[in-house]
Order: C-alpha cells, then structure tokens, then sequence
C-alpha cells in the first residue's frame, strides 16, 4: 500500500489531503473540509483509481468514525461487521466516488458537537464542495443508518443542488419530538445512555481525566438514583454532552427548537422534490413511525419516488432472523429475499436513479413488510420462540383496504367489538419509585439496561428494575389488562394502531402507556403461554389537548386521550388473543412522571397517583386496530415464510 500527499481539488475548502492505495486499485483521499464557520471536518474521499471522474458521488456523514468498524454493515453469510470504510470501497469498485465524514466534534473533525443539531449546514456546506471537485459528475446520492439517516435529511432540507437520491434506514427524523427523543411527551431515556457511551468514544473535547471519570460511572446505578440535574448526572465530567441531554429533555413543549431541520422533516418536505428516497426501518426500531411518517409526507410531493422497507428488525440487524426471543424464520432477513446483501441493495437503488438501470425484479414495489405472525409456536433449538412471517407486498401506507377496527376495554378486563352496555372502571396505584420495567420493545442504544425486540412479558434477574419474586408484567398491581376470548379465526393487523383513552387521576399530571401483545395459548414449551409484546406507546397527560400548549389535569375529572405506538404487522392466530396492557410507567424506556406536574427534566418530589381508565357508554377507551383481509400478495423476490 503506498500513501503520498496530493494538493487539496479546492484549497480554499480544504487542506492539503493524503491519498492511500488499497490492493483493489481504489484509491481513499482524506481532506479537511472547511465549513461555513471555518470549522473543519474530516472527510475521506474514495475513487476506484487515481484521477476517476467525472462520477456519481455517494455520500455518508457520521458521528460514529468515518473509517471505524460498524456492526451492522454485516451480511447473514459473513457476520463480521465490516469498516465504514470497507463498505465504501465496495461502493467505489462499482464505479463510485464515495465520501465519508466525521460529523462536527467527532472523531477527526473539529468544532463542538451538539447532538442532531448543525447538520443541515454542515451537510449542505459538504455537497457544495463535492459538487465543485472534478471527480463529481453532478449527480449525489446518500446513505446511512440513524444518526447518519438523519444527516441526510438535515442536507436534504436545504435543497442542495446535485442531490438525486436518498437511501435512508432506521432515521432522517420526521418529528423528533413525536419519536427519538420524545414519545407522547416523555422522554427517551436511551438519550441519557448513549450520550455517556459517545462522549467516551469519538469525542474530541474531553479530557483524560474525565474521560477516567466517565469510564467508571456506572450507568444503572445513576439510573436508580434519578432524577438528575446539571452537575449532577453521568455527563457531568462531559458538560457539552450533558448541556444537550438537558436541552432535550427540559424542552417538553413543541416550540421553534423543534421545528429545526434537523429535527423536523415534516417541516420541510418540499425541500426534497424530485429527491427518489427509498426509506427502510424495522418493526422493533423507535424510527418505524418515522419511517412510516416520512413516507407519507414524501408521497404527497408533485415530483420524487419514495419507496419503504419494513422488516421484523431491531435497529440495523437486517440480517439475522430473530429480534429478542422471537425468531421469525430464515426469510426475515433481507440477505437472499429482498436482495442478495445490503451493500447490493444500496447499489441497485443509486444504479438506478444515478446511473438509469433498472431495478432488479422484486425491489420496484411501493412497500414490502414482514407480516410477523404464523409460526408453530414451539421453541427453537436456540431457545426462541417460532413466531414466523412472511413478506409482502403494497401499493401504497396505510395498506389499501385497510379497516380501521374499534376494540373496547370492558369490564373484567375483556376486548370487545361492542361498546359494553354497563359503565366501568379500572383504579391502579402508580407509584414512581417502582415503575414498569420495559422488557423489549422499539427500542435502540439503551444497552446494557434495555434491549429491543420481542419478550414473553415477564421479569426475571435480567431486566433492569425488576424485582424480586420475578413473574409476568401482568402481575403487578400497576397493570391493567384487557383482552379478547381466545380468536376463533385468524387476525392481521397492519398498520399504524390508536389506543384513546378516557382517564381521570388523583394527580395534576401523570403518565398511561398501552402495550399491543399477541397473548399465545398454554403449550408444551410455555406451559404459561407466552405473551409477545408487539409494540407500546405512551402520553404524559399534560399534552392531551395540545403539544404546543400543555395543560394540567383537575385531579378526579375524567379526560380522553390518544396514545399512538408504533406501526407493527402481526398475524394473531386462530386460539390466541388480542392483548392490551394499561399502565403508567415504562421505565427506563421513558422517563418517570412525578405526578406533581413540576417542569420537565426537572429535580423535585414524586407523589403516588391512583389512575383510572374508564369504559362503556360515553367514556369508551379503545383501541383501534388496521385489520387486513388474511391473505395478501407475497413479495416479489421473497419467500413466503413460515
């Protein structure tokens, strides 16, 4: 491998570079690139032989190290996780130029990094010097799971020219408020967790030792000791990372702060006209309803493609069968079904949008989901539970057909098609210092005290907050369930789900969630059945009526609410039952109302509050679930699953 230094294409952008060989004839250019502020970042620059071009340029910026080595760039036949790098040379091989960035205050770059915020700039400023540099034909297209989903769509929000298509996974925030760092005006604790991961990794602003400090707290002891305050929290010795993690979560009212590009696509969808974007998440992934989001609101733009993904995925693991303790059987991955590997995939998308190439058959549908659901139910020689699915196939979201199906809450803790004909209602004492544990669910960068995925719902030493004598979530006094006699036939439901609520409580705020389950039948391998959690949400009550202007509740006066989880796709099979879970804590999934309504990340008090769900004629609580005829039309290209 030979490495020599080579002028900058445009020095007043950037400085001298250094260019490195690899065996494979690519050769990696890294460039400081000056921004608007004169902040520069570093940027690596790979082309498939020394003096390429003019060519399609594709793009990734990132936080996470621009040649660091990344778990889910990985294949179902080779496991290893490859080098950002690794990947993008693939990508220059096929006659690319490739440029990967260090985000703002990560790794090599300069300047301080502020979580989210800065990208759009950063991003457009980026594209404005690619399209200058003579290796770059115009046309730029862009990647990148997440953090790198969502510095795409920051770029994209300042209508750079040259930027033709958009591959984005498990991000590009469609409304951060409504889902990655708030859900229903609770706070994503997995901000907290992986704030104090990164300012240990790839920060450039901290020193030795507070970088010993922070390596010997201890996350779940700080976790039971909350609430936090400034000076006193896990980021203490980080202060840029804490000032931003007490950013996001003092701000509980949807204001201008998230109204900013980086935060809010919504805001700024005519920004990507004529951008093809093709959007791809996993049903157990806290961006599904982002994704979702952003489809709809791309859909609506006069001209640009928008093509989506969802797959039985925990964040970026497309290529493993299982997600938690649920295996959906070998057709889940997308290795072999909706594309020979990951890496092919990408290359199909921007081969034919930058380059004019047809799509391969079986990646031209509007929609392809994974029905989860169909299984045998039995336990799989690796301990999980075979819940099986299928691929399928859609011309459009919400699924055309789809029946938006009332369930009631009634008395005695049943789901009814019929609003009961008695009124009713369900008092439970919710008590902060004991919240819910969150077992499984959308969950990402919450390790070690949270996993995603799919879990029989109940605790054990394992799971963060349990205690002691461990037993199913649907034990607990704080936990009201509902759900349907055993099905006499099968159910799909596709789609995004409504829980509304009528509710009253002793406290001036407080907090319910609801938990969508598929409840399976006594077996010989779960002799207890097994309830597998589909997916979950939650509402802090101050924000019922508005999220603009929130209000406090008068204790004992009943109110409705909605909470929205997640989209999901499940097949409930004929003998089990449609599940509902009721509470007010999922913890540490979401921060723990006090029930004071004292300010939003605030220190302060905490007080019991006894909720009360309310049913029957006039306060109907329900949830509506997307019901598809059973059937529907398998992928193009994929199997038909178990």
């Amino acid at each position: 491998m030979n490495t020599m230094t080579i002028p900058s294409a445009d020095a007043a952008a950037s400085a001298a570079a250094t260019t490195t060989a690899a065996a494979s004839g690519v050769t990696r250019h890294t460039f400081w690139v000056s921004m608007r502020d004169g902040v520069r970042l570093a940027t690596d620059v790979y082309l498939p032989a020394p003096g390429a071009g003019p060519l399609p340029v594709l793009l990734e910026r990132t936080p996470y190290g621009k040649d660091a080595e990344t778990r889910r760039e990985r294949t179902a036949a080779d496991p290893r996780p490859m080098r950002r790098g690794e990947v993008a040379e693939r990508f220059a091989q096929e006659g690319y130029a490739v440029v990967v960035q260090d985000c703002r205050g990560r790794f090599g770059s300069e300047g301080q990094f502020t979580k989210y915020l800065g990208e759009a700039h950063d991003g457009a400023d980026t594209m404005a010097w690619i399209t200058a540099q003579p290796w770059c034909n115009g046309a730029v297209g862009t990647y990148g799971l997440s953090y790198a989903a969502h510095t795409q769509t920051a770029l994209a929000s300042q209508r750079p020219a040259g930027l033709k298509a958009m591959f984005l996974e498990c991000g590009g925030f469609a409304n951060a408020y409504r889902g990655g760092i708030r859900h229903g005006g609770a706070f994503e604790m997995k901000q907290a967790v992986w704030a104090l991961r990164n300012a240990l990794s790839g920060s450039n602003r901290i020193s030795e030792s507070a970088r010993q400090a922070l390596e010997q707290a201890d996350i779940g002891e700080w976790f039971q000791r909350l609430p936090w305050t400034r000076g006193d929290s896990p980021l203490q010795w980080a202060p840029e990372y804490e000032d931003y993690l007490f950013g996001q979560w003092e701000r509980g009212r949807f204001d201008d702060h998230w109204r900013q590009p980086e935060l809010y696509a919504a805001g700024h969808y005519a920004a990507f006209e004529g951008v093809a974007v093709l959007l791809m998440c996993g049903w157990w992934d806290p961006y599904a309803q982002t994704t979702t989001d952003n489809y709809l609101g791309l859909s609506q733009r006069t001209h640009g493609d928008v093509r989506m993904v969802l797959g039985p995925w925990t964040h970026g693991e497309r290529s493993v069968p299982y997600a938690g303790d649920v295996d959906f059987g070998p057709d889940a991955v997308l290795d072999g079904t909706l594309a020979p590997d990951y890496v092919q995939m990408r290359l199909a998308w921007f081969n034919h949008w930058l380059r004019g190439q047809p799509l391969p058959e079986g990646q031209a549908d509007a929609v392809r989901y994974f029905r989860m659901g169909g299984g045998s139910g039995r336990r799989t020689p690796e301990g999980r539970l075979d819940h099986g699915g299928a691929w399928r196939r859609a011309d459009d979201w919400p699924l055309p057909g789809t029946t938006l199906a009332p369930w009631y809450l009634a008395p005695g803790g049943l789901l009814t098609r019929a609003v009961p004909e008695r009124a009713g209602e369900a008092t439970f004492r919710f008590d902060p210092a004991n919240p819910v544990p969150t077992i499984g669910g959308s969950v990402t960068s919450g390790e070690p005290l949270m996993v995603a995925g799919a879990y029989d719902q109940c605790t054990h030493g394992g799971v963060f907050g349990a205690r002691a004598p461990f037993g199913p979530l649907a034990g607990r006094d704080d936990v009201l369930v509902f759900q349907t006699p055993p099905l006499e036939c099968d159910v799909e439901v596709t789609g995004p789900v409504v829980i509304e609520l009528w509710v009253s409580s002793t406290s001036p705020d407080t907090d319910f969630t609801a938990k969508l389950i598929d409840q399976y039948p006594p077996s010989e391998d779960h002799p207890e059945g097994y309830a597998m959690n589909l997916t979950d949400g939650i509402l802090r009550c101050r924000y019922r009526d508005s999220w603009e202007h929130p209000g406090l509740m008068v204790p004992g006066e009943a109110v409705q609410i909605t909470i929205e989880p997640m989209p999901t796709s499940n097949l409930f099979r004929r003998g089990h039952r449609i599940r509902l879970d009721i509470s007010s804590s999922n913890f540490p999934r979401f921060d723990v109302n006090p029930n004071t309504g004292a300010p939003e990340g605030s220190a302060g008090p905490r007080v019991v509050a006894f909720n009360t769900v309310h049913m029957g004629p006039g306060r109907a609580s329900r949830v509506v679930l997307p019901m598809q005829a059973v059937g529907g039309a398998p992928a193009a290209g994929a199997g038909t699953g178990g």
